[in-house]
């Protein structure tokens, strides 16, 4: 599994740099130690946690070949490097000390594995600064300088270089090679969303021409049949052809691939059955109330094909030839992905007698099947004129992840 070989391949990154750092640290330690008791006569105390830190670091690091839990490891190395670093800055001059500089290492290490070790060292170490400060007060104190004060100024730089050694060759070298994967990874995924967005775009191409070429063989059909019924029968059929056409061609015209905006989708599929049924001269006039509502194709399509239906009984049978009425569809979002939507028409209706279940009707029995699909419930609005409906649904999940 994908994620399962990056969480290895974390583990593996996070384990590497802690072994190193643990490492390079004990060996800086000692050696630190060393000057210490050889260059700058310093006795007490300083290097004997130094060396006390190094050796136990280097211990804890060869204990983790047996245990192979690299978060103890980590805890355990970053426990001992606050309380040596803050043992050895309170005896070289407290929160004047450059030794200070290491604390702030203990925290950057803790952000550079995760954002909560980060948090809770950061944390720690400000409680350790201070209680360093406090040691500023006379009355408070109870710790002196053990640095020589000839050696002071070589005590700070030696600190200064073993904060900026491990910052920069060990630290800003591994955040840089982080930094450099992760432009490469993003590069990639870049480049591979591209690509995929190319290639929908082009299967809705191809989905959008298959589908006017049946319609166009409808159409051709309905030209070489002489029988009313028949003629309207294919004449139907190739008007839900259409209505899902249109879906693929707004999804490979426009930015968004992954969903519609269905507000242009209804307007531009109403007008083309007024046309399609009633002709250029229709008195019907087509009102829409929806507002900015984008869909995916999952949800788009059937619900495409139910307004098709809904629309179509509305000019078919509301409407005398000539006679002026008024077709509306209004799509609203309630909760979450939860819709409403109203349609109907101020024509000459139907009996309450009549359901999709006694009716001959295929547009009634669509209306209520695709309900169904979107998982959604239907209700005859009787208290006005003509034909209308009330149609509660919901977002049908898309089945592939959408490309952003």
């Amino acid at each position: 599994m994908p994620d399962s070989h990056i969480e290895q391949e974390y583990v593996r990154d996070k384990t590497k740099l802690v072994l190193k750092v643990n490492y390079i640290t004990s060996a800086l330690a000692i050696a630190f130690g060393i000057v210490c008791v050889f260059l700058m006569n310093i006795k007490e105390v300083i290097p004997h946690v130094l060396f006390l830190y190094g050796v136990a670091n280097l211990a804890n690091t060869h204990v983790y070949r047996y245990t192979k839990k690299i978060d103890i490891t980590y805890y355990i190395s970053s426990f001992m490097a606050l309380v040596s670093a803050l043992i050895v800055t309170l005896y070289s001059g407290g929160i004047n000390s450059s030794f200070i500089f290491m604390l702030a290492l203990v925290v950057f290490a803790g952000y550079v594995n995760t954002r909560k070790q980060g948090r809770f060292f950061s944390y720690l170490t400000f409680g350790i600064i201070i209680f360093i400060f406090s040691q500023s007060f006379p009355e408070l104190s109870f710790t002196r300088n053990l640095v020589p004060t000839e050696f002071r100024s070589v005590f700070s730089l030696l600190s200064v270089s073993f904060s900026l050694f491990l910052l920069g060759s060990i630290f800003g070298k591994d955040l840089l090679k982080s930094h450099n994967a992760l432009y490469k990874s993003k590069k990639e995924l870049t480049l591979q969303m591209h690509e995929k967005e190319l290639l929908l775009k082009e299967v809705h191409h191809r989905v959008k021409n298959n589908l006017q070429t049946v319609s166009s063989l409808l159409s051709l059909q309905t030209r070489n049949v002489e029988e009313t019924r028949m003629k309207n029968l294919l004449k139907s059929t190739q008007n839900r052809v259409i209505s899902m056409a249109m879906v693929h061609e707004m999804l490979y015209m426009r930015k968004d691939i992954s969903q519609i905006e269905y507000k242009s989708y209804v307007q531009e599929l109403s007008e083309y059955l007024i046309r399609s049924i009633k002709g250029l001269d229709s008195k019907v006039q087509l009102k829409i109330d929806i507002p900015e509502i984008k869909l995916g194709i999952d949800t788009a399509i059937p619900l495409g094909l139910l307004i098709n239906e809904a629309v179509t009984n509305a000019l078919k049978y509301g409407f005398a030839d000539d006679q002026e009425g008024e077709i509306y569809i209004a799509l609203k979002k309630e909760i979450d992905k939860h819709y409403v939507l109203n349609i109907g028409d101020n024509g000459v209706g139907f009996p309450d007698t009549i359901s999709y279940k006694n009716s001959k009707s295929l547009g009634l029995k669509l209306i209520h099947n695709l309900t169904r699909q979107l998982k959604g419930s239907i209700q005859k609005d009787t208290s006005k004129k003509g034909t209308n409906y009330i149609i509660r649904f919901q977002e049908i999940k898309q089945q592939l992840s959408p490309v952003a």
